[in-house]
């Protein structure tokens, strides 16, 4: 196949990337120190942030990295090989540790929306988990569907 196809999904990915790490660097110290500002008391609210900010960010780009190694199956023709099943998986065990870190950290959330009278920053805690939730059951799908291609495909070739 050739490897403009998967182009545009690659560069997707590295601008997702980037936005990400970008929200990390600047984004997540400032929700951190408004959070101590509203619960100037309970500064280790401080370090829960910054965990369950940074801690969800390793398996999103574990699992970025693995988007990219499909993509490069496709690309080598190698699509419909355990390869695939094992990146899909791996796509599938990263959305549910970040739902789970989420959902961990949605007191967190409650807290600050508490305080602020925004009700609206719990509705962003839950939408994160859910999306996450809803990528890992499309690659849990995507996974079983190409497994079961596999294996159709190593009957033929038994049968031929």
């Amino acid at each position: 196949m050739k490897r403009g196809t998967t182009f545009f999904l690659r560069l997707a990915i590295v601008l997702i990337g980037i936005a990400v790490l970008a929200l990390c660097v600047f984004l997540v110290p400032e929700i951190a120190n408004y959070a101590v500002e509203l619960y100037p008391d309970r500064t280790y609210m401080r370090s829960l942030w910054y965990i369950d900010m940074y801690a969800s960010a390793i398996p999103f780009y574990v699992a970025l990295y693995q988007a990219l190694q499909l993509l490069s199956y496709i690309d080598k023709n190698t699509a419909f090989s355990d390869l695939s099943v094992r990146a899909l998986k791996n796509i599938k065990n990263c959305g549910i540790a970040i739902s789970v870190l989420y959902a961990l950290g949605l007191p967190l959330f409650y807290f600050v929306a508490d305080r602020d009278d925004a009700p609206g920053i719990i509705v962003i805690g839950m939408v994160i988990v859910f999306a996450s939730l809803v990528i890992a059951v499309f690659a849990a799908v995507l996974q079983k569907l190409l497994k079961e291609a596999i294996d159709i495909k190593s009957e033929n070739d038994l049968t031929v």
